[in-house]
């Protein structure tokens, strides 16, 4: 396996650790995060004047000189499968894909292959030039098993951590379509007593909390306002279903990107989505409401109705913006298309 040598000097006022100073000064072209330095550290992979030193914590001196040696990107322990990808837009950098529902990202217990990943490494090969030291995809975010839609993947590291900054940044621009019960409209007064929910103008419902982990079930999250991470969404109709309406399309952004944050925050705004079979429930629809069939397409619906439509960054290596779009999958049309039908007379 080959290596680099990446040579630099430590600048004027360096942090008090070697790691964090090797972290502010090291050249960009040599991609390499602080976590990935830390750990070359304790690899003795890092010389400070000539001495390897293996304390992330050591102090280093302005004007040190640091030599780090960093091998060739080794193989993922994750095996590549062929299995198809809808790829939309793909560079030496990433690639941006629409992943169907019913997959899964990454490899995990339960889900050991047919992964997003398993696909990537087969459709990737050798154009992976390494991310964290490992040939494998570089997942910035992800969406869950049952949900379709749109994600960028990095192949090196310099897009992976480009784009890790604008996710922990909520630069990116993400918009989801949904399908879910009742209307959530400012017209509603309900809503106005539910903790956490405003609207803004355009009849945005803003929803503003903590998520954490439920209590008592570990694979769920939970609204709370006592710890937890800072969590915001917004959601705007497009379109209303029923006579009255008992169902809507909606489109939902997000501010910040925590798991399963929409299903979570609109569940709390008693406007669950369709099909969601952790937070949404299995709502009796008002029979006059539906014709048959869409009350029979609702029930039947098997996951839950949400599509990532719409990403949007700055590539992280060109600086280019990048905006993408991906229609609404088959299933949910159809279900949408269902729900217009009008009542008989």
């Amino acid at each position: 396996m080959g290596t680099r040598q990446i040579d630099f000097v430590i600048a004027v006022a360096p942090p008090p650790r070697l790691d964090k100073a090797l972290s502010r000064d090291v050249p960009d072209e040599a991609a390499l995060s602080r976590t990935r330095l830390a750990r070359l550290i304790t690899e003795g992979a890092v010389r400070v004047d000539g001495t390897v030193t293996t304390d992330a914590k050591a102090r280093v001196a302005e004007g040190a000189v640091i030599a780090i040696t960093v091998e060739a990107a080794g193989d993922s322990h994750i095996g590549p499968e062929a299995i198809e990808l809808n790829v939309i837009w793909e560079d030496d950098d990433l690639i941006v894909v629409n992943k169907p529902a019913g997959m899964v990202v990454h490899p995990a217990p339960g889900s050991p292959s047919g992964t997003l990943v398993n696909a990537l490494l087969h459709h990737c090969g050798d154009a992976l030039s390494g991310v964290g030291g490992v040939k494998r995809p570089g997942i910035v975010h992800r969406i869950d098993k049952e949900t379709s839609g749109l994600l960028v993947v990095a192949k090196s590291d310099a897009a992976h951590q480009g784009l890790a900054a604008q996710f922990e940044a909520h630069s990116v621009e993400r918009y989801y379509q949904a399908l879910c019960y009742g209307v959530p409209e400012a017209s509603d007064p309900r809503l106005r007593g539910v903790k956490g929910a405003s609207f803004e103008a355009g009849n945005i419902l803003r929803m503003t909390t903590q998520l954490a982990r439920h209590k008592t079930d570990r694979q769920k999250q939970a609204v709370t306002f006592h710890g937890g991470r800072h969590a915001v969404t917004r959601a705007r109709v497009i379109e209303r279903f029923g006579q009255p309406s008992v169902a809507a399309l909606v489109e939902c952004w997000l501010e910040t990107g925590r798991t399963h944050q929409i299903r979570v925050h609109m569940a709390h705004a008693g406007h669950g989505l369709i099909g969601d079979p952790v937070y949404g429930g299995r709502r009796k629809l008002a029979a006059k409401a539906l014709p048959e069939q869409a009350q029979q397409a609702v029930q039947d619906f098997p996951r839950q109705a949400l599509h990532a439509a719409v990403l949007g960054f700055n590539h992280p290596v060109s600086g280019e913006k990048k905006r993408f779009e991906a229609e609404m999958p088959e299933d949910m049309a159809q279900l949408a298309e269902v729900l217009r039908a009008p009542l008989s007379k």
